[in-house]
């Protein structure tokens, strides 16, 4: 059974940084297509960025290029979200997601198995 648990939400100024991490445990996380998504109140969830099993691609939400940046360690078993630049309109909870059913970075979340309990970030103006 998959388990996939966030870490490193918090609240920041405009301008500043944060790096999430996302831990996966009971399975082999190289297996795994890894995404992050965001919620806002009264929002839709929206993709923040994936990645895939390989790590080779990369793919990010328009709101986000140039300012975050998606990696994942497989030795560490761990997802990270560097989040640079932030702004208020970046304050959201964020969700870690993973699937197996495909090598290529996954950019619905509809196509995600897996998903954390979520970590909230605050960006104050």
């Amino acid at each position: 059974q998959v388990q996939l648990v966030e870490s490193g939400g918090g609240q920041v100024q405009t301008g500043g940084s944060l790096r999430l991490s996302c831990a996966l445990s009971g399975r082999t996380f190289s297996n795994y297509a890894m995404g992050w998504f965001r919620q806002a109140p009264g929002k839709a969830r929206e993709l923040v960025a994936a990645i895939n099993k390989n790590g080779f691609t990369r793919r990010y939400g328009d709101s986000v290029k140039g300012r975050f940046t998606i990696s994942r360690d497989d030795a560490k078993s761990t997802l990270y979200l560097q989040m640079n630049s932030l702004i208020p309109e970046d304050t959201a909870v964020y969700y870690c997601a993973a699937t197996p059913r495909t090598v290529v970075a996954v950019l619905e979340a509809s196509q995600y198995d897996y998903w954390g309990q979520g970590t909230q970030v605050t960006v104050s103006s």
